[in-house]
């Protein structure tokens, strides 16, 4: 598939997905900061509590992006949908210390917490039937929040970016790519912060992310809303971060949706190694990450088998 038509289908998907959709505006607290998020209902909705999947996105995203995409997949499949905000991204309010951009997965991990129970509040959300979606970098985040978390039922995760020290090494340099990018995390954290674009085109110097595709294209994930930024400070929390190491933690029904083609697969299979439940697990065949985000036929496969997956509990 061309990028021209990549970019063309995904912007039909994201408007075809829409339809029938309506929205509400919801603020909650965490940590004392106010966080923005967004309540997707079918359209002329009569107020009936619904089965409810809470879902959150990739690193540096805002919930306009591949949340919002997934959101509707979810109404359209019968379900009330959440996204939200990060604190310090987007038009939720600051971390401590009013630092933005910074990448904290138990910042992170905490607002998922903090959205599970604002859910479980709302009229339109069926509390007794509450799931997780985590997609690529908040997978990690979604299934520590949900693990022994008695709000919600299930949790899916697409594309999950599932890491532990040694992945961390092979994609970040080695140990001692890894030990500069922390020397880097605590300069930056001590000078208060340092800003830096997130996305950028192929092969950009001082860029997070020099490599095009989904953040970079303005009909893709390149939106207004999105920041489009990363603060160097958050290398060290996100570096030392190893979900993959630590499934048996989780206590609830889970599915997967990864491919080969995708990012780190072994972090997946390491985690579905240790899960002690039974996981529903689809591998789709040539389904890069940036697809898993808004490719059409990658969505609704990744939307149908979540969609099957929080039905069964």
């Amino acid at each position: 598939m061309s990028r021209t038509t990549l970019t063309a289908t995904a912007t039909l998907l994201a408007s075809t997905a829409m339809a029938g959709v309506e929205t509400r505006t919801v603020t909650f607290q965490n940590e004392g900061v106010t966080l923005s998020g967004t309540l997707y209902l079918p359209e002329g909705h009569d107020g009936t509590p619904l089965p409810t999947v809470l879902v959150t996105g990739a690193w540096t995203t805002v919930e306009e992006q591949m949340p919002r995409t997934y959101a509707a997949e979810m109404v359209g499949r019968g379900f009330a949908a959440f996204t939200f905000d990060f604190r310090g991204w987007g038009k939720s309010g600051d971390l401590e210390n009013q630092v933005r951009f910074k990448e904290d997965p138990a910042a992170k991990t905490s607002d998922v917490r903090a959205a599970f129970d604002v859910l479980a509040t709302l009229p339109e959300v069926d509390a007794t039937r509450i799931h997780g979606l985590g997609i690529c970098a908040s997978a990690g985040y979604m299934v520590d929040a949900v693990a022994g978390n008695p709000l919600v039922r299930s949790v899916g995760l697409v594309a999950p970016w599932l890491q532990n020290a040694e992945i961390v090494e092979a994609v970040y340099g080695g140990a001692e790519g890894v030990a500069g990018l922390v020397d880097l995390s605590r300069s930056a954290e001590a000078a208060g912060g340092q800003i830096i674009p997130a996305a950028g085109p192929e092969g950009a110097e001082g860029v997070l992310m020099p490599i095009g595709g989904y953040y970079y294209e303005a009909d893709r994930g390149a939106i207004p809303a999105y920041d489009n930024q990363w603060n160097n400070a958050g290398w060290e929390g996100w570096l030392t971060y190893h979900p993959a190491d630590n499934p048996a933690r989780l206590d609830k029904p889970l599915a997967v949706v990864h491919s080969e083609s995708a990012a780190i697969p072994d972090g997946v299979r390491t985690f579905l190694a240790g899960y002690l439940g039974a996981a529903t697990s689809e591998w789709l065949d040539d389904v890069t990450q940036f697809d898993f985000y808004d490719r059409p036929d990658a969505v609704t496969q990744a939307a149908d088998t979540m969609a099957d997956h929080f039905r069964a509990q």
